[in-house]
Order: structure tokens, then C-alpha cells, then sequence
């Protein structure tokens, strides 16, 4: 019988918070006094959290925030979930909520892009001068993405202002949607765009997880999952179909489950088959495969023999289909 118990709770602020650090180490105990699970960032900028715990501890937690005068507005996305999306209870203070490293940093509370509703996001991408930029990194797009929406080529967020600006040309003169997993990373990237020129900036408010949500779109021109920093690695959006558009990393076929690579000095995520998973060593590369520190043989108690079998079984596939 599912158990649907238990919350996963999504939410940011951006809001002055003096003292980073102490507020961590309280805001940590609070968190495992009640019993939630999962992973806080909190900066002078404000804090930006991913948790769970059953729906008693994740009401507490949301009341508790909202007592606060800086969170007393803060929007919280909620999933239903059947346990725990986490295994610890982290909160740590960083410099920035998401990692963007400009030389002179966005402050989204005075430069920020427009914010569009779910149905505003869904009228403006049918818009034949809009583009749609994906402001996540590139292994979050593979997995699930707006229809047309453009992949930059990047695999973290830091790297997208320059990608940006390799590619102006594509995007001068154009009204801009810009879209992530729950609006924070666009809060920022949006007014970096403003910044840089950019005449019509808009952003999708509440980010993807609130667009699958929303009763009157209800997640349409949205294709593939989306990918989620949890347990849970993904969540469906498109309540209309499903059309997946991942593939797997070997043979090319649709695929939506992500592994990361047994390597751990790789630890690549690549989306892969339960089979080619085990045909592969869970190594993205030869490389990763033979490596002394893969995981997978270790987790598999694998011989050397077995190990070789395996790899001359993938050099004959290999030479079968050059």
C-alpha cells in the first residue's frame, strides 16, 4: 500500500541575513529536533532549501518559517512522496545561493526579469520572436525540457554568461523566457540578461515544478522529466502525455534512468538502461571501467575473470558495430 505520508518541500528567499553562519548551525538543530531530512544553503543573500518529512514535520517547518518576518511570505512547492527524499539533514552557508561567481554580483530584490505565470509562460513560448533559454545545466535538460527551448552548452551554472554572450547574435532583438527547476537560478539569470542589454527578459514563476503543477496548463509543451537534486533524481510534469526524451548513453535507445558512473574520480551522470548498466560496469569510459576504484565491481564482488569477460564482450560489440 503506498505511503504518501511524507512531503518533499522546494522553496528560496532572497532576503538580508546577517549572520550566515550562526544562522546555519540554529537553523541544523531546529531541523533535526523536528525530524526533517535534506539540504540548505542559507548566505547573505537568503536561503534556498530542498527537505522532507512527514506531513507533520514539514507543516511545522513551514509555519515555523512563516513566523519569521523575513520568510513570512516565502513560497513553498510540495510534493507528496512515500519517505524521506534524503538520507541527512545538511545546512551549510555558502557565499552565493547558486553559484554564479560574476564579477559584480545580481541582487534579484532590485534587478530581476519579469515574472510570467504558468499560463503567461505557456501563451509567450507560441510566440514565433521568443526564444527559450534553459538556464539549468546541460545533464538537467538531457533528461526533460520545454519543446524548442534552447540547450546551452554548459555543465554548470557558472558557465552560462559567457555561453551567453558566445551566442548573443541568436537571441538580440527577442523576447526572452528563461526557465529552471524552481526560479531561484533565473531570479539571478534574468538580471544578468537585463544587465547585459537585454530589452525582454521574463522568467517562469515558481519555476518547472510549479508549471507542472498549475490546473490550467498542467505541465503542456513540457517533454521528457524533470530532473530534481533528491532521491528521487526525477518527477514527472506533463499531466497531458509523456513523450521521453532522454537516451541512453550507450546504445542510443529512450531512456530516463540516471546513473552516475562507478568511477568515483569520474562520477559523470549519464542516463542508462538497468541492462547496460550491468553490461557496461556502470563505467562511462573504458577508462572508468578498468579503474581500481570502480564501485560497481566492488558492489557486485565481481573476480577479475568476470571483469574480463565483460570487457572482451564490449570489445566485440564495439568492433561489431564500427
Amino acid at each position: 500500500m503506498e505511503n504518501n505520508n511524507y512531503q518533499v518541500l522546494l522553496y528560496y528567499q532572497y532576503v538580508q541575513i546577517d549572520d550566515p553562519e550562526s544562522y546555519a548551525d540554529e537553523h541544523l538543530k531546529f531541523c533535526k529536533d523536528i525530524g526533517l531530512k535534506g539540504r540548505i544553503l542559507v548566505a547573505q543573500e537568503g536561503i534556498n532549501g530542498t527537505v522532507s518529512g512527514t506531513k507533520e514535520q514539514t507543516k511545522l517547518y513551514m509555519d515555523t518559517m512563516h513566523q519569521d518576518p523575513r520568510f513570512a511570505d516565502m513560497v513553498f512547492k510540495i510534493d507528496e512522496h512515500d519517505g524521506h527524499a534524503f538520507k541527512k539533514m545538511h545546512v551549510r552557508p555558502r557565499k552565493e545561493l547558486v553559484t554564479f561567481r560574476l564579477e559584480n554580483d545580481i541582487n534579484p530584490l532590485q534587478t530581476t526579469g519579469n515574472h510570467l505565470s504558468p499560463k503567461e509562460f505557456y501563451e509567450a513560448m507560441q510566440d514565433e520572436n521568443t526564444v527559450v533559454i534553459d538556464a539549468r545545466n546541460d545533464y538537467e535538460y538531457d533528461l526533460g525540457h520545454f519543446r524548442g527551448a534552447v540547450r546551452p552548452d554548459i555543465e554548470t551554472f557558472r558557465e552560462l554568461p559567457e555561453w551567453i554572450r558566445e551566442n548573443k547574435e541568436q537571441f538580440k532583438d527577442k523576447k526572452v523566457l528563461t526557465y529552471c527547476t524552481g526560479g531561484i537560478r533565473c531570479e539571478k539569470f534574468s538580471g544578468w540578461l537585463l544587465e547585459e542589454g537585454f530589452k525582454d527578459v521574463n522568467q517562469l514563476h515558481g519555476g518547472i515544478v510549479t508549471y507542472g503543477k498549475d490546473p490550467e496548463v498542467q505541465g503542456d509543451l513540457w517533454d521528457g522529466k524533470c530532473y530534481v537534486f533528491d532521491e528521487r533524481i526525477s518527477v514527472p510534469v506533463n499531466q497531458k502525455e509523456h513523450v521521453v526524451v532522454g537516451v541512453d548513453y550507450f546504445d542510443g535507445k529512450p531512456c530516463e534512468r540516471y546513473v552516475n558512473c562507478a568511477n568515483p574520480d569520474c562520477n559523470k551522470q549519464i542516463l542508462c538502461s538497468e541492462e547496460n548498466e550491468h553490461t557496461y560496469l556502470r563505467g562511462c569510459t573504458h577508462e572508468c571501467r578498468v579503474s581500481p576504484r570502480n564501485l560497481y565491481i566492488k558492489e557486485q564482488e565481481l573476480s577479475q575473470e568476470e571483469v574480463e569477460q565483460r570487457l572482451a564482450r564490449i570489445g566485440e560489440s564495439l568492433m561489431q558495430n564500427a
